[in-house]
């Protein structure tokens, strides 16, 4: 084999061309993007300090149900949804820690134990002349080393490219689990404002269940006509009905739950328990906070930053590559004389290579690079545009519903002034029994809106805090980063 005693320029030259290797693309920076100066607010919402409503990870506790945050645990634990996102992540490590191991060079080993006999007719190789066939032995140990100089930044832009979609499937994670744990909130209260409607209705029919005993003596008596007793019949009736259609939604949201927590949706059931408390107070800062505070801006964020890398990586391909490569080894007809000095044989050299031309093909890799990272511009300004609108849409929501329920409460407690007096007045003679059935509907069907309203206050508090981001911030982002370590580098 050929040998190159020019090594030690040649090394030097490399180390000089190593250190004067630059990176070709764009600079990353962020780009931006329409924040407003403040939210559209009114009393008794205010702007304050951005992280103080909402707990970092478990926010669901400012809710103070100690169910709701069993299932929470349960779902962070056993959700598949979660999963798929957990191994995605892994898997965005792993392609990161791929392009990592390309700083460093290729090593081989390649040994080699061959017998071969050559044809005593075989054509003449020197002036030796031939005489007869030759049977012989030949052992090889080789060892080849490659590296490809990072000329232009191709690799470092790889590197960059891949640790941005790195942090991009971690903050994909915490939007899944911000997704599912606010789903299952969301659903949880649901399913106990349907508990606290199915909590009227039975106490209305038992309120009804004596009205209609009341009715029924009264007409056996020959003081109140049937038609009394019909229409309280029908009432009845009708408010069963009710609460056994609410059993069958019940069982859905509950069968919903089952599947965000990993278990069968037939062996899991809830305790009926109604709607207790006011939703907790919270704050929803500044807007320009919120494009550190929710995952899914910076996942936007960070695939931009992996586009714009994708453009350097594209305008390298206009320059040259550098390879760098060695081989040795021993290699000897006896293999007991093949770790030796004079079986030794090495060579080492470089190859420099350059496309002249490529029909193109290097200009339209630039431009679809430079069209991705565009249209993740676009990308990330729709995330941030839409955040926005869903902060102020449940903050003006709290507000209306706030009074709403102050107003539907009123209505409660009138409606139920109504019945007493409409029942007073009928048993003393004054009004016939339609009056005493038309209060006790005006009732039943205020309470359930009460109900509904109250319902409706908390799941637009879990979705407030699923798009405030759940306490989480994008500074944690700076932790996910792969780095080479030894005992990675030398692993098999």
């Amino acid at each position: 084999m050929k040998r190159l005693r020019q090594f030690p320029a040649l090394f030097g030259l490399a180390v000089c061309v190593l250190a004067s290797g630059c990176t070709v693309g764009p600079a990353y920076q962020r780009p931006t993007a329409p924040v407003p100066a403040k939210w559209d607010v009114t009393e008794p919402w205010r702007e304050s300090a951005p992280k103080d409503g909402v707990a970092k990870g478990e926010w669901w506790s400012v809710f103070h149900d100690d169910e709701l945050s069993a299932l929470e645990k349960q779902a962070l634990d056993a959700n598949q949804t979660i999963k798929v996102s957990v191994a995605q992540l892994e898997q965005a490590r792993a392609s990161a820690a791929v392009q990592i191991a390309t700083q460093f060079p290729n090593i081989a080993v390649a040994p080699q134990a061959e017998r071969e006999r050559l044809s005593g007719n075989r054509p003449p190789s020197s002036s030796v002349p031939i005489t007869s066939a030759v049977t012989q032995n030949s052992y090889t140990l080789p060892f080849t080393a490659g590296y490809e100089v990072d000329l232009f930044g191709r690799r470092r832009r790889s590197i960059e490219a891949a640790q941005a979609s790195y942090q991009a499937s971690a903050a994909d994670l915490e939007n899944v689990r911000l997704v599912i744990t606010a789903e299952l909130a969301g659903d949880y209260f649901t399913l106990r404002q349907l508990d606290t409607e199915l909590g009227i209705l039975n106490r209305t029919v038992q309120t009804l269940q004596r009205g209609l005993q009341l009715v029924d003596s009264r007409h056996k008596g020959g003081v109140a006509s049937g038609l009394d007793v019909a229409e309280e019949e029908t009432l009845l009736n009708t408010t069963q009905t009710q609460a056994i259609l609410l059993l069958q939604q019940r069982k859905q949201f509950e069968d919903a739950i089952a599947v965000l927590i990993g278990k069968p949706a037939p062996d899991f059931h809830l305790p009926p328990n109604e709607l207790k408390g006011e939703p907790p107070p919270l704050d929803a800062g500044l807007p320009s906070d919120l494009l550190e505070r929710r995952p899914d801006v910076a996942e936007a964020e960070r695939q931009m930053q992996a586009a714009n890398a994708q453009i350097g990586i594209a305008q390298a391909a206009y320059y040259p590559s550098l390879d760098l490569f060695g081989t040795g080894g021993w290699q000897s007809a006896d293999i007991a004389k093949l770790i030796n000095v004079q079986s030794t044989f090495w060579a080492v050299g470089a190859n420099v290579a350059e496309t002249i031309f490529s029909g193109g093909t290097r200009r339209a890799q630039v431009q679809f690079a430079k069209a991705g990272y565009d249209a993740s511009v676009a990308s990330y300004r729709n995330t941030v545009l839409t955040a926005f609108q869903e902060v102020q849409d449940d903050v003006t929501g709290l507000t209306v519903l706030q009074q709403a329920s102050q107003a539907q409460q009123k209505a409660v407690n009138s409606a139920r002034r109504t019945l007493d007096i409409s029942t007073d007045r009928y048993t003393g003679g004054l009004v016939n029994y339609l009056d005493v059935v038309t209060a006790q509907q005006n009732l039943l069907t205020n309470e359930q809106e009460l109900a509904v309203i109250q319902g409706q206050r908390l799941v637009t508090s879990v979705l407030l805090v699923k798009a405030l981001g759940g306490g989480w911030d994008a500074s944690s982002l700076s932790a996910v980063h792969v780095k080479s370590k030894l005992k990675d580098v030398v692993a098999p």
